[in-house]
């Protein structure tokens, strides 16, 4: 038998609350770390990125890419993460149970992306890595290490992010094949 249409509507709006969560704590996050990153080296931003934004201002760049860059991130987490938490006959995961672990895997995100950056500035005050290419001709000489700081702090976002969400999915699925069988139906 269908389910009705309002035990539907209420189903659709939970999986639409799910991604709308990630999308909000991506966003989050990308406003954050690019506000500090803008102030590492705006040239990140003005140089490395597509022309976006006609402004050299840190707090302007990093609210937009910020945005720009991280709201399909949060789609991209948010679509499985309601399958995960919404699909199937096991117990279902409420939109409300996904903060603390969407939060903590920011928080660990935003740890090792600080320790990318560390990595990275020792890396390239050394002269282990550089920057090549076109992009090392049209940054200034003086704003590689920068430059590479925030390469590495944001590279080490997206693998974290997508890592992360993929043990974060694992997690719930588990955690709900676990609760199935403990109610023994």
């Amino acid at each position: 038998m269908p389910a009705k249409p309002s035990v539907m509507y209420r189903s659709l709006m939970k999986w639409i609350a799910i991604i709308l969560m990630c999308v909000a704590t991506c966003v989050a996050y990308g406003i954050i770390h690019d506000q500090i990153t803008a102030r590492i080296c705006v040239e990140y931003f003005t140089i490395g990125h597509p022309p976006a934004f006609p402004t050299d201002d840190p707090t302007l760049l990093g609210l937009g890419w910020g945005v720009i860059a991280t709201w399909w991130v949060g789609v991209l987490l948010g679509v499985p993460l309601a399958a995960a938490c919404r699909l199937g006959r096991w117990p279902k995961r409420e939109p409300r149970t996904l903060w603390q672990p969407l939060i903590r895997l920011s928080a660990i995100s935003f740890a090792i992306a600080t320790l990318a950056g560390l990595v990275g500035w020792i890396a390239a005050s050394n002269g282990w890595v550089i920057l090549v290419g076109s992009i090392a001709d049209r940054v200034p000489a003086d704003r590689h290490v920068p430059f590479l700081i925030d390469l590495w702090a944001h590279s080490a976002s997206y693998l974290v992010g997508f890592l992360g969400g993929v043990v974060l999915i694992v997690f719930i699925l588990r955690e709900r094949q676990r609760e199935q069988l403990r109610s023994g139906t």
